[in-house]
């Protein structure tokens, strides 16, 4: 499933509120960043996927995460 596409080619305020929502916006950062890998197959990609899996939810990037759609359109780090 390319989950990252349909990702982003949601509107910024819906990418933002699945961002923020404290479980959810873990979840869909997981989706987003190992569909990206498995799509794209980069190794930035790859690293970021597994940050965010061993990490579990950490506040600080799923925050990064958002700013970063809110100003770009993309995730931090995606590529």
């Amino acid at each position: 499933m390319n989950f990252d596409t349909w990702f982003h080619k949601q509107s910024k305020i819906i990418q933002i509120v699945l961002l923020i929502l404290p479980l959810i916006g873990w979840i869909v950062d997981l989706l987003v960043r190992w569909s990206a890998f498995l799509r794209k197959n980069t190794t930035v990609n790859l690293v970021m996927a597994l940050v965010i899996t061993l990490l579990g939810e950490f506040w600080i990037l799923t925050i990064l995460d958002a700013v970063m759609i809110a100003l770009n359109n993309k995730l931090f780090l995606e590529e």
